[in-house]
């Protein structure tokens, strides 16, 4: 992955909208992903974040506004999932989307296998390079875990590694974590929080989303609300403490109910 980036920004929604029949889930969305930087997006079931996810990923065509990747525009009526993997945009999704009965190294190489002249998969290479992903780029350490270990055997910090991992291999400019320490034990959260941070340490750009604050808040550069379609608040990690997030959430989620 090069270390000189001509571009500002890896993404950015600019007034976009985006409406499912007469139900607008987002209403005029300003939203921006430097190069290089962690931002945790944050926001209540039902705020917009899936939605928002979904357009920049290429599942949704946003129904007005404007996409820019690297800030170049692009055609969102053209822009789709393989569009979105060909610009470097992955997605690790909260269901850890890998196969439990494969070894580590074949999980890697799903879809993308590195094969001979002839089409027979070069399990040798791949080998190889799996173990590199995991001692390199993610800097795994998972006790009596190789890269023949099965994914079942994994626990879910762990799992999460090897989906980030994957995505950083693939040369993405821009992975999207998509709530990854649910469910997860205090010990293996910091197992997610680590290989986020090998994330940024790596050159790449994340957009972290999770409901739990004090996990954002580890590893983000800059924190965005959004709130039934809209963004509401925006701050740079060095203009507010964990604390003072806690309190504008708790204090922003009153107000909403009592208005």
């Amino acid at each position: 992955m090069p270390d000189n980036k001509n571009y500002k920004h890896v993404f950015r929604m600019i007034d976009v909208r985006k409406s499912f029949g007469k139900v607008e889930a987002l209403k005029g969305i300003n939203f921006d992903v430097g190069a290089n930087e962690v931002i945790g997006l944050i926001g209540d079931n039902g705020a917009g974040k899936s939605t928002m996810v979904k357009i920049m990923t290429g599942v949704f065509p946003p129904t007005s506004g404007e996409l820019y990747i690297r800030d170049k525009k692009v055609s969102h009526r053209h822009y789709n999932v393989r569009k979105a993997h060909r610009f470097g945009i992955e997605t690790v999704f909260q269901e850890r989307s890998l196969g439990e009965k494969q070894p580590l190294w074949r999980n890697f190489f799903i879809g993308r296998q590195i094969t001979y002249p002839f089409g027979f998969i070069n399990i040798r290479k791949e080998k190889e390079l799996a173990q590199h992903i995991m001692l390199d780029l993610i800097g795994f350490r998972g006790a009596g875990i190789t890269v023949d270990s099965q994914v079942s055997k994994l626990s879910g910090g762990e799992r999460q590694g090897i989906a980030i991992g994957r995505a950083m291999y693939f040369d993405a400019d821009l992975i999207i974590l998509d709530e990854p320490t649910a469910a997860l034990s205090l010990k293996e959260v910091q197992k997610v929080l680590n290989f986020t941070q090998k994330i940024k340490e790596s050159g790449r750009a994340c957009v972290y989303i999770s409901h739990t604050i004090s996990h954002v808040y580890k590893v983000a550069d800059r924190f965005v609300i959004i709130d039934r379609g809209e963004i509401v608040a925006n701050f740079q990690k060095s203009d507010i403490s964990l604390q003072e997030l806690d309190e504008f959430m708790l204090k922003y989620s009153t107000e909403k109910v009592v208005s």
